[in-house]
């Protein structure tokens, strides 16, 4: 029987398919299952070669079947070599016929749910929205069936900070992607009054309109929190019936804009989830659609691969000047990037910020690079697009939803509970024996392409006709729990003051 898995003939270590015993498949020490082996020996200062790419450097020498981890090699910066547009691919497939039955909205954009949302302009405001929404339970909402929910949005700032710079832009760039995003028709905005993101600042820069199902209002202006929150679900009440006239209809699958996001990342996710979901985005892309890779933090080391496919030179260096934006962030506040992988990471068998990153980039399948965004920016194209984020899941998908994701794909090799609103939230598993464990949590297996059952492609596929089942309406596993209440956090950037 195998007991190891080399990914490619460059390659210097390979992966234990199971836990082995000093003697078994050359094993000179014992190597957890995912965890690295030596397949020669290795001298100290040399490069750890994995998925053909550096994965970093042996600290210490190495010899032929001793166990690769944390203990022997050691996190360094790659001198990349930049290519750009040199593996353009992905052409869109004419006349597909693929449809969803999704929420057709005024100005085209196209929903997968259909919410009422209360939006906090400051963390003052937060449990007011919270008691507004909480009033809508599921006997409230029984006789507006076509009304997923009434979704509460708060966050721990809006105040305390500079009212321009990045960090302020971002926070606005996120409300207004929720109050604007597909998903949602209607829109209460609570604030307290006196804080620095003020309602009308926001109103006035994106050029909204407040209407039936667009209100805003302030505790300081209604006399108190009581009131305020009576009020709120006043209007709130007056909200559904409209929101409730909305029906799904078939819509072209190029309408969908899917969030690429893993979290609780193992050995596994670059060899089965991540690149059966790469596959699944080539076929939305293919199909006119759109993927959105996000987690700056999580390309390091492998954005050389993405610069390679970008649309135009123009594109890669942006992808390359938010590269050395977070070397600069993280050393400016005394971190590494090599902090990320976690603690479950390195269990899972990842060593290195680099080894993590080669994996996670295969989220993005194999087309053409076309946009790289700030944080929340609305995605204007179609196709591939690089969302700049930390690599913190909650943050991270809050930003691709406000670029207008009306899904989200996560992949998670260790287990992960995460849901996310307005836009749901399927998950995908990378081996069996985690997800014959989470299996209410999990929407889909991909460890059979590691069992040997089923290729990548064949994964790709049944990713694929999830997605479309999920837009049409199907809940996913985080859904039918609950779960997106508390995973809205706005990425806070600058100075609290």
């Amino acid at each position: 029987m195998q007991t190891t898995l080399k990914l490619n003939p460059e390659d210097n270590v390979a992966i234990a398919l199971r836990s082995l015993e000093i003697g078994e498949g050359g094993a000179v020490n014992r190597i957890p299952r995912g965890h690295k082996v030596a397949l020669c020996n290795i001298g100290k200062g040399e490069i750890v070669r994995k998925y053909a790419q550096p994965i970093g450097y042996a600290s210490e020498g190495i010899g032929a079947g001793s166990h690769v981890h944390t203990h022997n090699l050691g996190f360094g910066q790659v001198q990349q070599s930049y290519e750009f547009a040199q593996a353009r691919a992905g052409q869109v497939i004419e006349g597909t016929g693929r449809t969803f039955l999704g929420y057709r909205r005024n100005g085209g954009r196209v929903g997968t749910r259909n919410y009422v949302a209360v939006i906090s302009s400051v963390n003052c405001s937060a449990t007011a929205a919270r008691m507004m929404a909480s009033h809508f339970d599921d006997d409230c909402m029984a006789e507006f069936p076509n009304v997923d929910g009434v979704a509460a949005f708060v966050h721990g700032t809006g105040c305390g900070m500079a009212d321009d710079g990045e960090g302020f832009e971002a926070l606005q760039r996120v409300m207004w992607g929720y109050a604007r995003h597909p998903n949602v028709s209607g829109v209460l905005m609570v604030g307290l009054g006196c804080e620095i993101n003020q309602i009308e600042w926001l109103v006035e820069a994106y050029g909204l309109k407040t209407g039936p199902l667009f209100q805003t209002m302030n505790i300081q202006e209604r006399a108190g929190l009581s009131r305020t929150v009576d009020l709120g679900i006043r209007k709130i009440k007056e909200m559904l019936p409209a929101a409730n006239e909305c029906r799904r209809v078939d819509c072209p699958v190029s309408e969908l804009t899917v969030a690429l996001q893993c979290g609780g990342s193992d050995a596994w996710s670059g060899v089965t989830a991540n690149p059966a979901l790469g596959n699944a985005v080539d076929q939305l892309v293919a199909m006119g659609g759109t993927g959105v890779l996000a987690e700056t933090p999580e390309i390091y080391g492998a954005e050389h691969l993405l610069t390679r496919r970008a649309l135009n030179r123009d594109v890669g260096e942006r992808l390359i000047d938010l590269i050395r934006w977070w070397e600069d962030y993280a050393a400016r506040n005394r971190g590494s990037i090599n902090n990320n992988p976690s603690p479950g990471n390195k269990q899972g068998g990842l060593s290195t910020i680099l080894e993590k990153s080669l994996g996670a980039v295969a989220k993005g399948g194999t087309t053409t690079l076309n946009e790289v965004c700030r944080y929340g920016d609305r995605v204007k194209g179609r196709g591939l697009v690089f969302m700049d984020s930390p690599g913190y899941d909650p943050v991270s998908v809050t930003g691709q939803i406000a670029s207008g994701c009306n899904l989200v794909a996560f992949t998670t090799g260790r287990g992960s509970a995460f849901g996310s609103k307005p836009a749901p939230c399927i998950k995908i598993a990378t081996n069996s024996d985690m997800y014959k464990r989470l299996q209410a949590d999990m929407d889909i297996n991909a460890g059979p392409i590691l069992d040997g059952g089923e290729t990548v492609e064949e994964m790709g596929g049944k990713i694929f006709e999830k997605l479309i089942a999920v837009a049409s309406g199907e809940q996913s596993k985080s859904e039918s729990q609950g779960l997106g209440d508390y995973e809205f956090v706005p990425w806070q950037l600058g100075a609290v003051m």
